[in-house]
């Protein structure tokens, strides 16, 4: 978007221009971060602005949301939560951190390559299969409205697979008309 649009928007003030490396390219919006179970339900998520680091932003979620953390429970993440102090804030709060070892790091977990898979597929069901990215929302509410909507649909379509005993819990095939 334009510097004119962005200041005429009403998600100026919150949205914000980041980078998606995934794509090679600049948005200006905002960024879902997402704690869901090896399924893909959705258990705690928002929306920040992606000036904001990755570990801040999860740190902040993680601890307004406690009473939804148990202890021992096992956290995958991407390389980029890693840092002494992140680890020992999720350690303190009874979470083990599993992410893949940086280049830099001693060998702890390897790549993960397979969990990364999964931590994907979730993406791909809201990108994909729930158009999270082209939403067409223009006001905060809107936003997080729309981006609530496709959580819930997901979050019921794998509730709905769990019910009927389907074997792949996170297929919204029956349900995408």
């Amino acid at each position: 978007m334009s510097r004119e649009t962005v200041k005429r928007s009403d998600l100026a003030g919150w949205a914000n221009y980041g980078y998606c490396a995934a794509h090679s390219r600049f948005y200006w919006g905002l960024k879902l971060y997402l704690v869901c179970t090896g399924d893909g339900m959705p258990i705690m998520w928002c929306l920040a602005n992606p000036k904001l680091g990755e570990r801040e932003v999860l740190a902040a979620l993680l601890d307004h949301n406690h009473h939804l953390i148990r202890s021992g429970q096992i956290l995958l993440a991407d390389k980029g939560f890693a840092g002494k102090h992140f680890h020992e804030l999720t350690a303190a709060m009874g979470l083990r951190l599993l992410r893949p070892d940086r280049r830099d790091e001693t060998y702890r977990h390897g790549n993960l390559g397979h969990v990364r898979q999964w931590i994907e597929s979730v993406n791909h069901t809201l990108k994909g299969q729930l158009d999270l990215e082209h939403h067409g929302a223009r006001t905060p509410a809107g936003v997080f409205t729309r981006v609530a909507q496709r959580l819930l649909a997901m979050a019921a379509g794998i509730w709905q697979n769990w019910e009927t005993g389907v074997t792949s819990k996170r297929s919204l095939i029956a349900f995408d008309h």
